[in-house]
């Protein structure tokens, strides 16, 4: 099937639009962050780890665990995203977040956008002084199906683009 020839330059036009371009205002207002500045936007690919565990009625559910992911900039490592939830970059410098917000992925099968609220700073440079953490344009992360023993863990393939921001 030929390419039209419109699909080109809009193909052209998603990959110049970099994350940090997504104003605040566009974003939904569960997750907004006004009067906030974007200091450091980074890429992270990895996994949304789920546990096999009993729910309410019983049954067993998968409920999700923790992230697993390497941040990147520029193809480049620049820190890692973790249980806690957690951010380090490779300055020394990491935040512990709390969720404040939360908005729908794009699909049913991607995890939901997020606002995070900094409860906790470590180490100095590019993270000290982040009060929020927005997690958007994710893909994938959702896991479905049944599990069947109690304690056992699976993974489900991510990715986001997380946005760090400072008050003013």
């Amino acid at each position: 099937m030929p390419i039209k020839k419109f699909t080109v330059p809009c193909l052209l036009l998603t990959a110049v639009i970099s994350p940090a371009a997504v104003a605040q205002s566009a974003l939904p207002d569960a997750i907004a962050a006004r009067g906030e500045t974007a200091i450091l936007t980074v890429h992270a690919e990895g996994a949304q780890v789920y546990e096999c565990k009993a729910v309410a009625d019983g049954k067993l559910a998968w409920a999700f665990r923790e992230p697993v992911a390497t941040l990147m900039s520029e193809g480049k490592t620049v820190g890692r995203h973790y249980a806690g939830p957690n951010w380090d970059h490779v300055d020394g410098s990491g935040v512990l977040a709390r969720a404040a917000g939360n908005a729908p992925g794009a699909t049913a099968a991607d995890i939901p956008w997020l606002k995070l609220e900094v409860i906790s700073q470590r180490g100095s440079g590019t993270l000290t002084g982040v009060t929020t953490v927005q997690r958007i344009n994710t893909v994938g992360g959702k896991l479905d199906g049944a599990c069947e023993k109690a304690g056992a863990t699976k993974s489900a393939p991510y990715s986001a683009d997380y946005v760090f921001l400072k008050k003013g």
